[in-house]
Formats: C-alpha cells, structure tokens, sequence
C-alpha cells in the first residue's frame, strides 16, 4: 500500500478514548500508513507520546452546562472548532478520519464530513455516548467495541461493524501469560480505580478485607491503587491486619500487573472491560454511577453475563457485601479459574487490526 496515505485519528480527553486511538494507529502504521492525530487544545498537552507524526488542536467543548449561557458558549467552541478542523483537513488531505467518541472528536468529525472526507467513528460502550450519538447520523460507518450497542437508530445499526475494543501492545505482550490458577495457594488481588475511582476503592475495600476471617485474609497479597491522600490510610489498615500489601497512586505497568493477578476490582470502563477480556481475568466490576448513558453498568453487565465477572452496584457495594463476595470466590478457587477463561473467551486480541482493516475499507483504499 502507498506510504502517503494519510488517516487522522480524532481522540482526546480520556484514556478511554486515546488508548484505543493509540492501538489503531500502531496498526495502521503496520500496514503502511501514515497518521496525524487532531485533539482539543486540553488533550494537546498530553498527546506529546502518541504515536503520530503530527498532533492538531482545535477548540471543542463539553454542551451540559447548566445555564444556557455556558451550553451557548460550548456550542460556539464547538462551531469555531468544527470550521478550523475542516480547514486543517482541507489542508493535510487525508484519505479518512476516525473519531473515538467524546466532544473533542465533534469538530474533526463534523470538519470531515463538510470537507467531503469519509468518516468513522469507534464507539467503545455497551450504550452509545452522546458524542458518537450526535455524530451517528453523519458517519459513514460506526465501528462497535461491543457485539451489541444501545441507543442506536435502526438506520444506525445498519451501519455498526462490530471489530472489538483496540488495547495497546503492553496489553497483547500481557495476553501471553497463562492464568495462575490460586488452588488452596495465594490469591493475588488487583485493586484500581482510575481517576475517577480510586477514592472509593480506599473507603471500600480495606474495610471489607478487615471483616474476612483471619484464615482468608492469609490467602491474600493486595496491589492497590490509592490516591496520596487516602496512602497512609489504606497502608495502614492493611499493616494493621497483616495483609501484604503495594499501595500506589498509579500503575504504569497495569496490564503487567493484571496479568499476574488472580482475581481484579475496578470500574468498568470499556479500555478494563477490554483489557480484562484480552488478557483473561476475573473480575468484580462496580460501575462508575451518575452517567447519564449508565455505558459503564452496561459494560460490567456484558462481562457478567459471559460469566466473567460479578457487577456490583455502587449503592451495593459496601465493606459488608463485599467480603461476602471475597469470602466465596476465595471458597472456590475453581470458580475464578472459569471466570477466568470465560473473560479470556470473550476477548478479541486482534481488534486493532480488524479496525484498521475497516478504517482502509471506508477509504476505499486497496488492501
């Protein structure tokens, strides 16, 4: 394939949604392409390690202000945004752009579409979000992390491709470790929470390893992450209660530290879901609550339902209810041995690659 094909990648705000952008392009540029990635002047910032030979910002903004003057303004960002994308694009010509959801994809994905250049957006939830909704309409194919996608028209749906949710190659290099089944042996438990989590993983899991018995709590060697006000807290009920313990404000090597762990705690944003899948681990996933599109409890319920993972609620997850979770998956380590095949069972390791092949089809371009 020519070198000089160029795809713009639109991404930004969280790593939900530039993990997989990052995967995508690491596979494009496999088959023989050349990508920029075009941002919000926010994400800009931290977009400096993407794999990309360019990094364009242009304005975008987030329209749930709750006055009417800050939605008019955000709608202005987005307008300003949208006419200085479709100049940019008009400018580097590339053969397809692809927007990963969230408001910063709004104006390179609008910008392309009145610039006359082929779109796709990748929806990463079990539920559409509202970006990729208001873009849905105008793309020309919509790319699915999940079999099945809520909130979608019928016209809609006949555009959905379902290729799976891209993870980076730390997450791939991390597949290739076979799950240590805990037997009557230790059970290494990860505990994250990502940014919008880790609080509520302090208040709630120390607690619930204080209530299991004495002869549990041996089993258990505890990887968490705390924020640096919540350290001191969580190392010491766990120093306290004898637990061997890492406690970190953040993982850089998390899909190292999924792998070697024998059951997870954590949200279920679609990148965990994804990785969790990929690699093959057992998990209990609380949902992060309040999202108007419910996408995380619609994610946990997909990854429960192929029998991988138990959802707990975050009105129901509380020290009590969980260390009666705790208490019967230690009770049956065969149990999280199946839950960890059935996760793995659900992943798709090659979901980078089905993309990009797509991405090359909605271009028109020869394989």
């Amino acid at each position: 394939m020519a070198t000089d094909t160029l795809v713009m990648l639109a991404a930004g705000g969280t790593g939900g949604h530039l993990f997989p952008a990052e995967a995508l392009s690491h596979a494009l540029h496999a088959k023989g392409m050349r990508v920029v990635l075009m941002t919000d002047t926010r994400a800009a910032e931290y977009a400096g390690n993407f794999p990309a030979e360019a990094v364009h910002a242009v304005p975008a903004a987030t329209p749930s202000g709750r006055s009417p003057l800050q939605k008019a303004a955000a709608l202005f960002n987005i307008a300003k945004g949208t006419f200085a994308a479709r100049g940019i694009i008009k400018q580097v010509r590339p053969a397809v752009v692809v927007g990963f959801g969230g408001y910063p994809t709004v104006p390179p994905v609008l910008g392309a579409s009145l610039a006359g250049v082929r779109t796709l957006i990748h929806e990463q939830n079990a539920v559409i979000g509202r970006a990729n909704r208001f873009l849905a309409g105008r793309a020309d194919v919509i790319a699915t992390g999940f079999a099945e996608v809520g909130g979608l028209s019928e016209a809609q749906q006949a555009k959905c491709r379902h290729v799976g949710n891209p993870v980076r190659p730390a997450v791939t290099a991390a597949a290739g470790h076979d799950y240590d089944q805990p037997g009557e042996g230790r059970i290494r438990l990860l505990v994250f929470g990502g940014s919008q989590g880790a609080r509520i993983m302090a208040d709630i899991v120390p607690p619930a390893i204080q209530l299991l018995t004495e002869a549990e709590r041996a089993r258990l060697t505890i990887v968490q992450q705390a924020r640096p006000e919540d350290d001191e807290r969580v190392r010491g009920i766990y120093e306290k209660l004898g637990v061997k313990a890492t406690i970190a404000p953040f993982f850089k090597d998390l899909p190292v530290q999924m792998a070697a762990s024998q059951l997870v705690i954590a949200r279920s944003g679609a990148s965990t879901v994804a990785e969790l899948t990929v690699i093959g681990r057992p998990a209990l996933l609380v949902p992060l609550p309040g999202s108007l599109d419910q996408d995380q409890a619609a994610n946990a319920a997909f990854l429960e339902g192929v029998g991988g993972a138990v959802r707990i609620l975050q009105p129901d997850f509380t020290p009590r209810h969980l260390a009666a979770e705790l208490s019967k998956l230690i009770a049956q380590p065969a149990h999280l041995t199946t839950m960890a095949a059935n996760a793995k069972s659900a992943g798709i390791p090659d979901a980078a690659d089905r993309l990009a092949d797509l991405v090359i089809a909605t271009a028109n371009l020869p394989h």
